[in-house]
């Protein structure tokens, strides 16, 4: 008998992955790499894991569900286009996950955080700034994701009422500013698509998917070019 299964698709930062899961739960394989090449990787790892897994994709797969943001500009567009065309294609809902609360689950699964008042995942925005938000230790947001330019009183109010666990990308840096007991700083925490069934089942069960068609990543800040649209336009005409 034929099993159904979700697939989940990660692409907000360096560290890229897929995962495919039963309808319990269950992660049926899982691919991670590291990579700038995002668009051909990620297209070869589905094609991979559907062919290597999957009889019958339209009939087994249930949903789709991706990465919203915040993230890597390039990653995050290619990751909710390519899951975007795979629901169209086999007509099924999109979950959309954001990112910095499947950062959060990671941790919850893996890392005993026992003692631990706030969380506060953060993805590198480069220089001293981070995407980032607030969790209480029942994964509640305590406030909006936001883009913070981090200094040594960053975070104040909640690490003067309990211990505050940083983590992700962008925490390395913050490390470097602060020396506060309350202060934990865990390492090796991404965004990953094996963490992302418990935000799949419960928008399926709920039936609160994204439109296919309209669905955009969550970029939190305009994307600017490096290169400026002059130069681009002078550069492609010089390869003519």
């Amino acid at each position: 008998m034929a099993s159904n299964y979700f697939i989940g698709i990660e692409t907000s930062g360096s560290v890229c992955s897929v995962a495919l899961f039963d309808i319990h739960g269950q992660t049926i394989t899982e691919e991670c790499w590291e990579s700038n090449s995002h668009s051909r990787h990620l297209t070869l790892k589905l094609e991979e894991l559907l062919s290597n897994h999957i009889h019958n994709t339209e009939k087994q797969i249930l949903a789709i569900a991706v990465s919203q943001g915040p993230g890597s500009y390039t990653g995050l567009r290619i990751g909710v286009s390519t899951a975007k065309g795979i629901a169209y294609a086999l007509d099924k809902p999109l979950v959309a996950v954001p990112t910095l609360e499947l950062m959060l689950e990671n941790v919850m699964q893996t890392r005993d955080c026992s003692g631990i008042d706030y969380f506060v995942p953060m993805i590198d925005a480069r220089r001293m700034e981070v995407y980032t938000q607030v969790f209480d230790r029942q994964k509640q947001a305590l406030n909006e994701i936001n883009n913070v330019i981090l200094d040594k009183n960053s975070f104040s109010q909640y690490l003067a009422s309990g211990k505050v666990a940083f983590f992700g990308s962008g925490s390395d840096k913050f490390s470097t500013l602060i020396n506060n007991s309350n202060a934990l700083f865990i390492k090796n925490i991404e965004p990953l698509a094996r963490f992302m069934f418990p935000f799949i089942k419960l928008h399926f069960e709920k039936k609160e998917f994204v439109d296919v068609a309209y669905f955009e990543p969550f970029y939190l800040k305009p994307f600017i070019p490096t290169t400026k649209p002059k130069q681009l336009l002078t550069n492609v005409r010089g390869k003519k």
